[in-house]
Order: structure tokens, then sequence, then C-alpha cells
């Protein structure tokens, strides 16, 4: 498969990893994670979406109304395996959230149109 984060070590031995139903080394799942979050969060500028994939990291972005202080309204979390598959297209939006892989709140929390990356 060739695309854009495919040119990150962490995130092409992290796919491989899951690919193979192998459990990714932390380091480099915590890697991969980070580097797909800055992907999504340079595709989609903004601050009205937080994106969530404990324990590794958390971005800002889409386009709407900025958010400042406290719980933001529009949130995104998964897992990071979750996080890795659907930033990938390994898996879509409409079937992460379906499988409940995904807990979303507020009404600008699809990300959809940056997946994958």
């Amino acid at each position: 498969m060739s695309s854009p984060h495919n040119k990150s070590p962490a995130v092409a031995t992290v796919l491989a990893d899951l690919d193979a139903g192998r459990t990714p080394e932390r380091t480099t799942l915590r890697d991969a994670v980070r580097v797909l979050l800055a992907d999504l969060a340079r595709a989609a500028p903004g601050r009205a979406v937080e994106v969530r994939v404990p324990p590794y990291g958390a971005v800002q972005c889409c386009a709407g109304p900025r958010h400042t202080r406290g719980t933001p309204p529009n949130v995104v979390e998964m897992a990071p395996e979750d996080w890795l598959r659907l930033a990938s297209g390994r898996i879509s939006w409409a079937e992460a959230v379906t499988e409940g892989l995904v807990r979303t709140s507020g009404n600008r929390a699809d990300i959809s149109p940056y997946l994958p990356i």
C-alpha cells in the first residue's frame, strides 16, 4: 500500500504488526499514533474538535468555533490500535462508529472527511 504515512517507519511497523495479528511494541505504537495525529492536524487545521488517543496523544483540529477551556464540546476518542486502523483506511469511519470503536460527542465530531490520512 502506498500512502504518505508509510514514510514513517513507526507507522509502517505498527501497521505490519496489526495486519499480521501481532501486538505492536509500545513505544513504536506511541510514535505511530503521534505521527498520524500530527498528520490529521495538518490536514484539518483548526481547533473545533479534539481527537484523543489515550495514553499517547491528542490534537485539536477542524475548522469551526475554537475551544479554549474545560472539556471541549466536540471530542473523538479511541484506542491506539483503532486509530491506526482508521487513519490508514483499514476500517472506515462508519464501521468504527457502528462497532463502538470510536466515542464521539458534539455535532462537529465527525472527522470522516479527513480519513484515511
